[in-house]
């Protein structure tokens, strides 16, 4: 769904005329400003703040010369998910330690500290920073989030709408909802009802992003489970 299909049927539902286009005439078009400006709030906010989207997870691959330390962040980073660590080709078995204070860090370099063999990592500057300097060919390896959470037509993506058939990779279902409530919201009419709409819809599209979890005996696939009884199933 384009997002010019997205805003008209925001404006069938909200009451106002349903445009034959977005961007054109935008600059003497308050209605459609406000849409594309709500449409790129909504969606970010539905990309960012909800939760760690499938669709949204790439894998970053960092590979050492023995000198360089410092790593630019890839440009459509965003951030990283909130259960993701780095892993050196070294050390498969545990991930690397993160410093997260800076004058921790500092304060560790500065003393040649290195008491653990899988290395340490922090961000700086917009970089990942390893400790010590990744060997010639050994790789620093981490999922994080893709910032652009919009298909240009132009082609590749964005982190925001630039025309009348660009879409959103999530679920339009969901931005459009969202844009409704918010809409509404920022207008002054009741919008209780189509708030929980779009929660419920939000909640539901969430869920079924994260497939279940499989079993094998006792033993969970995902880490995400616990066990409740942990011993064989009696037969």
């Amino acid at each position: 769904m384009t997002l010019l299909a997205v805003v008209k049927d925001v404006c069938a539902t909200v009451g106002v005329a349903v445009p034959t286009t977005v961007f054109g005439g935008i600059n003497t078009n308050r209605t459609m400003q406000e849409m594309v400006s709500l449409a790129n709030e909504m969606g970010q906010r539905i990309a960012y703040d909800t939760r760690d989207w499938t669709m949204l997870k790439a894998t970053q691959v960092f590979t050492g010369d023995g000198v360089q330390t410092a790593f630019p962040l890839p440009a459509n980073y965003k951030r990283m998910p909130v259960t993701a660590n780095v892993w050196r080709s070294t050390d498969t078995q545990s991930p690397m330690i993160f410093i997260s204070d800076a004058d921790e860090w500092l304060q560790r370099r500065i003393s040649n500290m290195a008491d653990y063999g899988g290395g340490e990592w922090t961000m700086m500057g917009g970089s990942m920073v390893f400790s010590p300097a990744l060997g010639v060919g050994q790789t620093a390896t981490f999922v994080y989030l893709d910032r652009n959470c919009v298909t240009l037509t132009g082609g590749g993506y964005g982190d925001s709408f630039m025309a009348d058939t660009d879409s959103f990779r999530l679920d339009e279902r969901l931005l459009k909802l969202g844009m409704v409530w918010q809409w509404k919201a920022q207008k002054g009419s009741p919008y209780a009802e189509d708030m929980g709409s779009y929660s419920d819809a939000l909640a539901n599209a969430m869920g079924r992003d994260q497939p279940a979890p499989i079993l094998i005996d006792r033993r969970p696939i995902s880490h995400t489970m616990r066990h409740s009884y942990p011993w064989p199933v009696p037969s």
